[in-house]
């Protein structure tokens, strides 16, 4: 039933336990005063349920973990004993679904291709959450492949998960490819989740689904059992409802993986990233500031937000976005090569149940299962990685030296020295757009991922405030493995600007008339 433009749904089962806009902290309070992990296990369920699956179907859980209950009651055994691990114990989480975890469920990167894929392993970053005591929930819906099939692709669609719908406003895009991930935290189904990032695909659905994301230097986190775009730029990365949050989620995931060469000194970084979080962090702290094209509304949005960074104590220094002149194009060239060599790796590891064992093996099954796997867009990136001529070719290796050199060296690093700051900040992306069937995205307005991403620099979304209903964030940049400092002057700006908004469901956009960038 729909009254005064939101949804409302029978009183769920759950209601005994509240789980709603509940922080990890707020969790482990309620352990500790004797709610057991099985107890917030089953809410979060029960809420899955009676809005996933019905209410406004938001399509973003794309499987429940069988032995999720099961965690949960170890967890309370070893609370019980006396014998908890940590922030996370007994905390359900859940973990995009192109990241393998030894449960009894496929990791299929949303592909009917891969719905045989039970591997019965544990990414290194899962079971690094795992020894924490974390509770595996299920997995998230995701861009079928990470969204990067087709030019004309639809965010947050996959074949075996259909769309994913944004809870602020049910018929807008919640970006991709992690949407699953960002749906589902924005509308309380588990405390915190696991993306994965490429270019823009942990911030992207942070930022237009209420939420702080963060993707993290490349090399922090392991890769090792994630269905791979690129070694060069993948990395998993948390999202959830606070900059504590991401943090706490975040502390668990850093290691050193001998299978994931990046990660040779990823040990120098494992520590408590949410105890550093302070109020005062940006006090008399220079930040770089970029002043992009964006439309009207949201520009009011961000320089309210540059003046709650001066609240903070933060100096800002504007500076202007070198032109980077061929990037872009350098960066396509490396995703491409790179998709044909570590799609090929990883699919000749999966089991025997897989019959898609290589690119071009893949590129036959969705040809073959056209009614299923592309009723909306092709496989066209698909195509041309696969006449890729290999990791030692010349001009790949030249597209990958000149995108990382004008994205670092000449892009971030350059802006960070001449602002004499240790921060950039920048709008994370635009306003979420319609979701489109026929013509695919078609986004508008600024974007901060290109930079950190070719990178594999820190780059950390926080929500900035509402246009019209619906989010947008605010990114916050550093340069190679100052994560901690990303996080600390996300965490000083969200605790003087407290912006984020809980999702209400509506059918579509509380837009208006004339507002720029939205209809």
């Amino acid at each position: 039933m729909l009254i005064a433009g939101t949804l409302l749904f029978a009183a769920p089962a759950f209601a005994q336990t509240k789980v709603e806009e509940r922080s990890i902290g707020d969790l482990q309070s309620a352990m500790a005063k004797g709610t057991s992990s099985e107890a917030i296990t089953r809410a979060y369920l029960a809420r899955i349920a009676a809005m996933d699956r019905a209410g406004p179907t938001l399509r973003s859980v794309i499987a429940i973990n069988p032995d999720a209950l099961a965690q949960a009651r170890a967890s309370d055994a070893r609370r019980r004993a006396k014998k908890t691990l940590g922030p996370l114990d007994g905390v359900p989480i859940l973990i995009k679904d192109n990241i393998e975890t030894l449960d009894p469920v496929a990791t299929t990167a949303g592909s009917l291709a891969l719905k045989d894929n039970i591997t019965h392993r544990d990414a290194p970053v899962v079971a690094n959450l795992r020894a924490a005591g974390a509770v595996i929930l299920g997995k998230t819906n995701l861009s079928e492949w990470a969204n990067i099939r087709s030019t004309s692709s639809m965010s947050g669609w996959s074949g075996i998960g259909g769309l994913v719908r944004n809870p602020y406003a049910l018929d807008r895009t919640s970006c991709g490819s992690s949407s699953g991930s960002g749906a589902a935290i924005a509308a309380s189904f588990a405390a915190a989740a696991l993306g994965t990032e490429t270019d823009g695909s942990v911030v992207c659905p942070s930022s237009m689904n209420g939420l702080v994301g963060l993707k993290p230097t490349v090399g922090l986190v392991s890769r090792t059992y994630v269905v791979p775009i690129s070694h060069s730029q993948d990395t998993p990365g948390p999202m959830a409802r606070s900059v504590r949050d991401v943090a706490l989620l975040f502390s668990g995931m850093v290691g050193v993986d001998a299978a994931d060469p990046a990660t040779a000194n990823a040990a120098k970084y494992v520590r408590d990233y949410a105890k550093g979080l302070s109020t005062a962090a940006l006090k008399g702290v220079r930040v770089a500031v970029l002043r992009p094209d964006m439309p009207k509304a949201m520009k009011l949005v961000y320089d309210a937000a540059l003046a709650d960074l001066k609240q903070a104590g933060a100096i800002l220094i504007e500076v202007e976005q070198p032109k980077a002149e061929g990037m872009g194009d350098a960066e396509f060239d490396v995703l491409k090569t790179e998709l044909k060599a570590d799609l090929d790796t990883y699919l000749a590891s999966t089991p025997a149940a897989v019959k898609t064992r290589t690119l071009d093996q893949v590129i036959a099954f969705d040809t073959a299962h056209s009614a299923t796997e592309m009723p909306f867009f092709g496989q066209e990136l698909f195509v041309m990685a696969a006449k890729t001529k290999g990791l030692s070719d010349a001009e790949y290796l030249g597209s990958r030296a000149k995108s990382l050199r004008l994205a670092g060296a000449e892009g971030i690093d350059a802006m960070l020295k001449t602002a004499k700051a240790t921060i950039l900040v920048e709008p994370t992306v635009g306003l979420p757009w319609l979701s489109d069937s026929v013509s695919g995205d078609h986004s508008g307005g600024p974007s901060a991922s290109d930079l950190p991403a070719i990178a594999g620099y820190p780059h950390l979304t926080v929500p900035m405030g509402l246009v019209k209903g619906l989010p947008v964030g605010l990114s916050f940049i550093a340069t190679a493995y100052d994560d901690q400092k990303a996080l600390e002057a996300g965490y000083a700006y969200e605790q003087v600007s407290k912006k984020r908004a809980a999702p209400r469901y509506l059918p579509v956009a509380d837009a208006g008339p004339g507002l720029d960038g939205v209809r």
